[in-house]
């Protein structure tokens, strides 16, 4: 077991408690680290605070060359971050890497952008320009099913914008976050870059503390409801990423052996815990039954098991609270529908479930109307494209969506009508730095990634002179 300290002020420090990680393809405890008191977050945020005049401060050349530095260091670790992904969150090795690579890319990304002033007056009566300025401190909570790319979607555009941070990652999987601490300790000023960890009982003190002038969290709907809440007394800034039921339509003209694989790819990636999988998948009636047994014959072929071993295609669910829940919701699923494909735990060790494939089930149902965020995917026949998307809009989730066809015309008119942040036409899931990420309805507040992401992490100012 390795020693995974907090990083405050630029050391790395002993928590006040420890922390079990459990491995979730065997259930056993594989590390211990060091878990912050509200103490420790206090002296954190102390730092953060004292450390911002002088980071805001410096030029953004300067701010760029550290988020190159960070994106390096990740890169140099590659190996070792990705092992210790697979280790804490279950996912296979090449996915991990794949993740981990994907953080350096990102923080590379932000270090490419600029914040320059804009001038919208210069004339006889006066000068005027609007200026980003940066917040203060900000704190990134991250969730445990993407835990280095999620934290590259927030830290380096808040540190880009000349914000102070302190990140904590999931109780479940904070490993990579806090060995993250130990390679960039030298990297960014002291203060500039805190990383803790806790037990699930430091979030609201974070989302309540007088010296965090925003919050940027991804995870569920309802915790993103007790997040901004809690931010609302001190006015606090939000960027909720949230939950997500996101429809996929498959029209009647695809080509079935070319398609369907890529639908089952867009369910089970990370064994469906991603906020922007593939959740509701409506099949036109023409080409349902062919659909569903295609999508039967991939479950049934999909290798599951522990990440670290050679050729492991779905590891297990990332923890036990979620493997119960995904388990609830097969049980909910035998009374609505058919499954043909999965249906159960698979081993007896380890968070691991079958890949699972519903059919014969309709809306109104838990499966089709509640986020599953499991490898359980329910397959809805409809007639009428236009009846699909007012089926998929009738949700209260509108984080992403897409449509399959041969006609890709046809296609995008259909999307144009989708109720999702984002929306893709034969293809799913498809998120890079550049492109603005966001949800409807009650998926989110804000967005994260591209120069709009990048503007989250600022105030407006106005300087407006006369002549």
């Amino acid at each position: 077991m390795s020693d995974y300290k907090l990083l405050i002020n630029g050391a790395l420090v002993k928590g006040d408690a420890t922390l079990d990680v459990v491995n979730p393809a065997t259930e056993e405890v594989f590390a211990s680290c060091a878990r912050a008191s509200k103490g420790q977050l206090d002296q954190a945020v102390a730092a953060a605070k004292a450390a911002f005049p002088a980071w805001s401060a410096t030029s953004i050349d300067e701010r760029r060359a550290v988020l190159v530095k960070i994106a390096d260091a990740i890169q140099a670790n590659l190996n070792d971050l990705a092992r210790l992904l697979t280790q804490e969150q279950g996912k296979p090795l090449a996915d991990a890497t794949g993740e981990v690579f994907g953080a350096s890319a990102f923080f590379r990304y932000f270090a490419s952008l600029d914040l320059p002033a804009r001038t919208v007056q210069d004339d006889a009566s006066g000068r005027v320009e609007v200026r980003r300025k940066p917040l203060g401190v900000v704190g990134c909570i991250i969730p445990w099913n993407f835990p280095m790319i999620l934290m590259a979607f927030k830290v380096p555009a808040a540190l880009l914008a000349g914000n102070t941070v302190i990140v904590k990652p999931a109780p479940t999987t904070p490993l990579t976050a806090l060995k993250l601490g130990e390679i960039i300790k030298d990297i960014v000023p002291p203060g500039v870059v805190n990383i803790i960890a806790d037990a699930n009982d430091l979030g609201g003190e974070m989302t309540r503390h007088p010296d965090i002038r925003k919050i940027s969290f991804t995870g569920s709907t309802e915790t993103g409801k007790k997040v901004m809440a809690s931010a609302a007394d001190a006015l606090k800034r939000v960027s909720l990423e949230l939950g997500g039921n996101d429809a996929l339509i498959v029209l009647d003209d695809v080509d079935l052996k070319e398609t369907a694989p890529k639908v089952f790819g867009a369910a089970m990636q990370n064994a469906g815990q991603v906020c922007i999988a593939a959740k509701r998948i409506y099949v036109h009636e023409s080409m349902y039954d062919a659909m569903c047994d295609e999508f039967a014959r991939l479950a049934g072929e999909m290798v599951v098991g522990d990440g670290l071993e050679q050729g492991v295609q779905m590891g297990p669910l990332q923890n036990k609270q979620q493997f119960d829940k995904v388990m609830g919701f097969i049980e909910s699923a035998r009374k609505d529908g058919k499954v043909i494909a999965g249906g159960g735990r698979q081993g007896d060790k380890g968070y691991f479930i079958q890949p699972t494939v519903v059919r014969d089930i309709a809306d109104g149902t838990k499966l089709v109307d509640e986020e599953q965020f499991g490898p359980v995917m329910p397959v809805i026949k409809y007639s009428d494209p236009a009846e699909a998307v007012r089926r998929a809009n009738a949700s209260i989730y509108g984080l992403g969506g897409s449509i399959w066809a041969k006609d890709s015309e046809r296609a995008w008119g259909l999307a144009e009508q989708m109720e999702s942040g984002s929306v893709w036409v034969n293809k799913h899931a498809d998120l890079q730095p550049h492109l603005p990420f966001g949800g409807a309805k009650f998926s989110g507040v804000g967005s994260e990634l591209g120069e709009e992401g990048l503007k989250e992490f600022t105030q407006v100012q106005v300087l407006n002179m006369a002549r």
